[in-house]
């Protein structure tokens, strides 16, 4: 098998698509994980103003990234509002993040007027990409100080009560 040379023109292209992709794949973020300062941008309201995580220093924040044809989150949703309405705004903010297009999001919100948890989206997914959220509900419970307590994956009933745990150990920080 006789041997090709390659110009110097198609090694350096070579080289440098090489190191593009070791770039790329190197610049990734990895998933924050307990214990690890949250990422500040929590998606966005209904008039597309950002949601920062420091505009609620000093209270536990509780993220949950969902969708409306999402089953388990449809389940964890009114769960989220009665922890809302039980701790109150002073000590605890819920942010239940949408990811879903801005249409639908918009249609969503507009229902859901009455609820006390700050409903926002992500439409763009850059809070599910600083997150690590690769399924939802995705649930993020983060503590006073802006550290990540704990990250709850799915929804199950019996998962709850390790919920209300986790938060209880927040608010007690």
């Amino acid at each position: 098998m006789k041997q090709r040379r390659i110009s110097a023109h198609e090694f350096a292209r070579s080289i440098g698509s090489a190191l593009l992709a070791i770039a790329f794949s190197t610049s990734a973020v990895a998933a924050p994980k307990a214990g690890d300062a949250a990422p500040d941008f929590a998606g966005r309201t209904v008039d597309g103003e950002a949601v920062s995580l420091s505009a609620y220093a000093g209270r536990v924040v509780v993220l949950s990234f969902w969708a409306s044809w999402c089953g388990p989150c449809q389940k964890e949703l009114p769960i989220l509002e009665g922890i809302q309405q039980t701790a109150g705004k002073g000590r605890v903010q819920v942010v239940a993040i949408n990811i879903e297009s801005r249409d639908v999001f918009r249609s969503l919100a507009r229902r859901m007027t009455s609820v006390q948890m700050l409903v926002a989206s992500d439409t763009g997914a850059t809070a599910q990409r600083a997150y690590g959220v690769n399924g939802i509900p995705h649930m993020v419970i983060i503590g006073k100080t802006g550290q990540i307590i704990r990250i709850h994956r799915g929804y199950s009933e019996a998962g709850v009560d390790d919920v209300i745990d986790d938060l209880n150990l927040a608010l007690a920080q």
